[in-house]
């Protein structure tokens, strides 16, 4: 039994919940989300709660009902306050700055890179070597996240490259005489 889906959703104040066929829609402060519901689960709305229950007992309505209130909560989060994923930039003349519509990274290849910066996502750079993205859809911050990591991830020796804010490097110890 899921331990996850049994439990409801809470809707905190501003947020409205709309159930049009299999599609719930999620209004706030920061944006509307949609999520389009499988056959395997049913999704009740009450006053200030969201209650998602299986419609079988096999597997796959077991797994769904889990997944499926996990991805409302996360819907609910994310127009009501958001998600933000703080980033790090370590290495000598590393550092990053939005230009306009793009994310400009110096990453020390001989070229600069221009990340265009989604529709949906803000992303702000306070110093040079710090990147915070912001965003409503947990998934898409996320996405966005690992792309810009996936240019230059920190190195185990050094450390040199784009790591998490929290991420903890294995640091791996030089080459001996």
């Amino acid at each position: 039994m899921s331990r996850v889906g049994k439990y409801p959703v809470p809707v905190p104040a501003g947020v409205t919940l709309a159930l049009a066929g299999r599609t719930l829609t999620a209004k706030g402060k920061l944006g509307e989300l949609k999520l389009d519901l499988t056959d395997d689960v049913d999704v009740e709305i009450k006053a200030s709660e969201v209650a998602v229950s299986p419609r079988r007992t096999d597997r796959r309505a077991r797994t769904m009902w889990g997944t499926t209130r996990s991805l409302i909560n996360s819907m609910v989060t994310g127009v009501s306050t958001g998600f933000v994923k703080a980033m790090e930039i370590n290495g000598t003349g590393y550092r990053a700055a939005v230009q306009g519509n793009d994310l400009v990274l110096a990453l020390g290849y001989s070229h600069e890179i221009r990340y265009p910066i989604p529709k949906g996502i803000k992303i702000t750079c306070e110093k040079p070597t710090a990147i915070k993205v912001e965003g409503s859809d947990k998934r898409q911050v996320g996405q966005v996240a690992a792309e810009i990591r996936a240019y230059r991830g920190p190195e185990p020796y050094k450390g040199k490259g784009v790591k998490y804010e929290n991420e903890q490097i294995l640091r791996k110890e030089g080459k001996k005489k």
